[in-house]
């Protein structure tokens, strides 16, 4: 039928014939490849998408909050505004892998680590506010995600806000501390951190002094060292084996470990690599927790995008002004009125 209806001979009519079902299974493969690369690719933004857990906290808390700054407005597709975002680490031991990195299976969960990282307007420059956790505050009354609220609590350590009122209360206690409006929340556990560095190649970190911390299980002699997940997060938890023991002198690591990360990413042009962009992003979005203003890949993705112009060297850290508390030589309590000039600053 093929050679009648073209009119050639039998041998022209085969090579036709050929190259006409070699171009078709070239077409019918093309369009093949393209509709599961786009498969592919839609499926790799559920998942990261899916990845992230959001917390509605703005209509948990309401308006009874410090107010929002007035500002100039911005380019919507890549904001520039000053941005406050309270960032934890929590000791959950939920799941396998934080039971086997956290050491134990202690129920609950607390901040372990707990920073106000303010973006200034422009994102070129930010602050990094440590608030070391054994500081006792007074406890603001909480809405319980079961329903009801927690009652207030004086003279009470700040990482319990977490733990008796999840991310809702943990946001609420730092803003009445501060009198500062908290945009956004962001929660990483044991696992997320420890995945995180693996997924950037390990970290690289200069200590001042030996480390022999036998809760943590980090030995590390003076000097630099390029450590793997599993050792970054026992350095980040590390606070028996340096200094006097207390939470002051993990702050001083963790911050650390900051700087050291934001100089590991800068190194790497993740944009040229795909698969390691994916490899990191799905890491990143797999333990991290954050409010419905960013629990969503778009989202995210312009807040990174947003912060394309802040180099390592923009990031300033310190720790929260304290002072022993007067009532317990193992806590401590803000020192005023350096600590309020602090968060002053970052209205």
């Amino acid at each position: 039928m093929f050679l009648s209806v073209t009119g050639l001979n039998g041998d022209e009519g085969t090579d036709v014939g050929r190259r006409s079902r070699a171009l078709k299974i070239a077409g019918l493969t093309l369009a093949g490849t393209l509709v599961l690369g786009a498969g592919a690719a839609g499926w790799a933004y559920w998942h990261l998408s899916d990845n992230i857990k959001g917390v509605d906290i703005d209509n948990a808390l309401g308006d009874n909050r410090p107010p929002k700054p007035v500002t100039t407005p911005s380019d919507p597709a890549l904001p520039s505004e000053a941005l406050n975002i309270l960032v934890l680490g929590s000791d959950s031991r939920s799941g396998k892998e934080n039971r086997r990195l956290g050491g134990g299976d202690s129920s609950g969960a607390r901040s372990d680590t707990a920073m106000v990282v303010h973006l200034d307007a422009g994102r070129t420059s930010a602050t990094v506010v440590s608030i070391p956790r054994d500081t006792l505050v007074t406890r603001p009354s909480c809405p319980r995600p079961s329903g009801g609220s927690t009652a207030v609590a004086r003279h009470s350590m700040f990482n319990s806000a977490y733990e008796v009122g999840g991310p809702v209360c943990a946001v609420k206690t730092v803003e009445e501390m501060t009198n500062v409006r908290m945009d956004h929340y962001l929660e990483i556990d044991f696992s997320g951190f420890a995945k995180l560095v693996d997924a950037l190649g390990g970290v690289t970190v200069t200590t001042d002094e030996d480390i022999a911390d036998e809760d943590s299980h980090l030995r590390l002699k003076a000097g630099t060292h390029h450590l793997d997940g599993t050792r970054a997060l026992a350095l980040a938890r590390t606070r028996h084996g340096i200094g006097d023991g207390s939470d002051l002198g993990r702050i001083g690591l963790q911050q650390k470990l900051v700087k050291a990360l934001l100089e590991q990413i800068a190194s790497q042009d993740l944009l040229t690599d795909p698969a390691r962009l994916y490899r990191v992003a799905d890491t990143v979005t797999a333990g991290l927790t954050t409010d419905t203003g960013l629990d969503s890949l778009p989202e995210l993705t312009r807040l990174a995008q947003s912060l394309k112009g802040l180099p390592a060297s923009g990031v300033r850290t310190v720790m929260m002004p304290v002072v022993q508390a007067p009532s317990d030589p193992n806590r401590v309590v803000a020192e005023e009125p350096e600590a309020r000039k602090l968060w002053e600053s970052l209205r």
